[in-house]
């Protein structure tokens, strides 16, 4: 299209002659501004480069001649064949043929140019498309989950119901159509991390409602817990007293747990228990006693009293891993190691 325009010269720019380009179809089937500026100048760099060639041909062709008169004598002798004016051989047919082949010749690696340069162009274009269409998709795919979210919030606040219970209940809802991108597989994972949320904030807020009651100890009983709490909405949230005294036991599991930790702190802030406490227990069975005796004015002992034989014995656990550890070293030499 462009080598049909005749106006079109080394000199011409794009934005002169883009209007008058408009019209034909070979140019709107390039979509891209951008790429439609890249052929253009790819092709006035072509006709710049055929220029250069042509006129270092000609004054190649002006130093032969003035170099054949120079050496030329003065009185002229005419031999066939050479041109009266200059004394060059006139051309022949197989000139004109060799000079219309490179003419060809150059013509076939100019198209062949352009062809690869409109290669590269649509293939940069196509990974371009390629990367706006993956990120126009991963954005829907986002807009839908967020919507398919707000429609669980909204719809299935109940943590019994199952699956195949919802998903009739959200196909009546104008929003479902908002959500048909995802496929099967994503919208249940949605919906069981859905109730899994639930779940855990029913369970915390059954923890919170426990955690308030200031005479539940570790030996608490379910039944007397239950007078305590059956009028609480927290408690009332369960469908099911079996599955709120199973509840009430893992907290009670978690409670001696960390009431265990605590006694373990514990035993670590005691400054008069040493690497030598243990043969001093061995030696003397009362010191642990002493020990006990001098424990049982913090919280953290008397919470665990009814389990005192195991308490027991995690005070002499304690008293032999300090044995085994050996006298900890003096604060000078962990000074210089924590400095090295």
């Amino acid at each position: 299209m462009l080598r049909e325009r005749s106006e079109i010269t080394r000199h011409s720019r794009f934005h002169d002659v883009r209007k008058r380009l408009e019209s034909d179809s070979r140019y709107r089937a390039i979509s891209d501004p951008a790429i439609r500026e890249d052929l253009f100048e790819e092709h006035i760099k072509i006709l710049k480069d055929e220029k250069k060639r042509a006129k270092d041909k000609d004054r190649k062709k002006r130093d032969k001649r003035s170099s054949d008169r120079r050496g030329s004598s003065t009185d002229r002798v005419e031999y066939p064949g050479l041109d009266e004016e200059d004394g060059e051989r006139a051309p022949t047919s197989d000139d004109e043929a060799e000079r219309q082949q490179k003419e060809r010749e150059r013509r076939l690696r100019a198209e062949a140019s352009i062809k690869e340069r409109e290669k590269e162009v649509q293939r940069t274009l196509a990974t371009h498309l390629r990367d706006r269409d993956k990120e126009r998709q991963h954005h829907q795919r986002d807009e839908a989950i967020r919507h398919f979210n707000a429609l669980l919030a909204d719809l299935v606040r109940n943590a019994e119901l199952t699956w195949k219970e919802v998903k009739k209940q959200l196909k009546k809802d104008h929003r479902w159509e908002l959500v048909e991108l995802l496929d099967r597989e994503d919208r249940e994972g949605l919906f069981n991390d859905h109730i899994n949320n639930l779940v855990k904030k029913k369970r915390d807020k059954f923890r919170e409602m426990l955690d308030e009651i200031s005479s539940l100890e570790l030996t608490t009983q379910w039944k007397d817990i239950k007078k305590v709490i059956r009028e609480d909405p927290r408690y009332l949230k369960y469908n099911s007293s079996e599955r709120c005294e199973r509840e009430f036991r893992e907290y009670l599991k978690d409670k001696a747990m960390n009431a265990k930790l605590s006694f373990r702190e514990l035993l670590h802030e005691c400054k008069f228990i040493t690497h030598k406490s243990w043969d001093t227990y061995r030696e003397n069975l009362n010191h642990l006693r002493e020990i006990e005796d001098i424990l049982r004015n913090d919280k953290r002992y008397l919470v665990l009293s009814h389990m005192h034989a195991e308490r027991s014995q995690m005070i002499l656990g304690y008293l032999e891993d300090l044995h085994k550890r050996g006298p900890p070293p003096p604060p000078t030499a962990s000074e210089s190691s924590r400095r090295k």
